[in-house]
């Protein structure tokens, strides 16, 4: 069967075969009157699938012209033709969007014509940015129109890695009593000895024991002496430290220490219990309670809003939390903290 090339879509004007080809996979768009307009795209994939000659001024276009002539129309079309190309062949039904996305995708067994589409999808060179504030306003808008989220990454060789993107509102279940305990300074740590040690790990599974003693970051010394819980003390001089002399101090030590402060209050604030992801090469590994008794569930990674990186740097994050069976979170660390998470999938 036949469509001829007018403009920027490819018309088969013969009633049957357009009936024909939308029928097999709702392929185009049917004409008032009969017949069918098919996207470029779509033309360019039955073309290769030998579903469909195009003609231009009655002449036969080969897939390499016709290649050529969408160029010229669609923005980052290798990148889009891949993923296009590669959920048509898995038996999804696939639309263009005119719209904030690429493509939107039909659970299989579905179509247009009985269900709503499944999926928004994002085709994304990995040559592309990564940007936080992009990303959570696309996951905003997916779960607003009760749509999931997924991006078709394609590499150099043109292999395609598919990541969902959902929001997050992470909840644990740990309770704390309002215990106190004294701590020392020493360098960029605070070691809290005696009972203290005890009972502050056992109201809320802070620091690390060693021994007889516990361990504390500075995020969790600040955080506890906030709440009014701990009380520090140079351990060379035995001067009591005041919140805003640890906070300089703090912040000497470690630059970002306010953005990372930021999420551990309210990953606490939700029932959480917060640990370093530094062995992991993240900010925080998360618990859902005794980390005794759980493992932890979540990664979590502190950006900036405007966060913008690599996606190669993405897909390492991603690949190393799905290796040890976690999940990874990024903080958007904006006037509000919101979570995004990217899980590797195949469709």
């Amino acid at each position: 069967m036949a469509g001829e090339l007018l403009g920027e879509s490819v018309v088969i004007s013969d009633m049957a075969e357009g009936s024909q080809v939308y029928n097999k996979g709702f392929y185009g768009y049917p004409r008032p009157g009969g017949g069918l307009d098919l996207d470029l795209l779509e033309a360019l994939y039955l073309l290769e699938c030998d579903k469909l000659q195009v003609l231009q001024n009655g002449k036969p276009m080969d897939h390499a012209s016709l290649y050529r002539r969408v160029a010229r129309s669609v923005e980052d079309l290798q990148s889009r033709y891949v993923v296009y190309r590669d959920l048509r062949s898995r038996g999804y039904i696939v639309k263009l969007d005119q719209g904030d996305f690429h493509f939107r995708v039909y659970e299989r067994g579905s179509s247009p014509h009985n269900s709503q589409a499944k999926n928004w999808v994002l085709a994304i060179s990995e040559r592309d940015v990564f940007n936080i504030a992009a990303l959570l306003e696309k996951s905003e808008t997916s779960q607003r129109t009760r749509k999931d989220l997924l991006l078709g990454v394609v590499d150099e060789e043109g292999d395609i890695t598919y990541y969902t993107v959902e929001g997050a509102e992470p909840r644990g279940s740990t309770e704390e009593s309002p215990t106190t305990a004294e701590g020392a300074l020493l360098d960029d740590s605070v070691i809290v000895l005696g009972e203290d040690a005890d009972r502050l790990y056992e109201n809320g599974f802070y620091g690390k024991k060693i021994g007889p003693m516990l361990q504390l970051s500075l995020l969790e010394t600040a955080y506890l002496m906030e709440k009014g819980r701990l009380e520090v003390r140079s351990i060379r001089s035995g001067q009591k430290m005041g919140d805003k002399g640890f906070l300089t101090n703090a912040r000497r030590s470690q630059p970002d220490f306010d953005m990372r402060m930021k999420a551990y209050q309210d990953l606490r604030s939700r029932g959480m219990v917060v640990k370093t992801g530094f062995k992991y090469g993240t900010h925080f590994r998360v618990y859902e309670g005794n980390p005794s008794k759980h493992h932890s569930r979540y990664l979590v990674h502190v950006v900036p809003d405007d966060y913008s990186t690599v996606w190669a740097e993405i897909s390492r994050a991603v690949r190393l939390a799905h290796g040890v069976k976690k999940e990874i979170l990024f903080a958007s660390s904006g006037e509000q903290l919101s979570y995004v998470k990217l899980t590797r999938v195949r469709p």
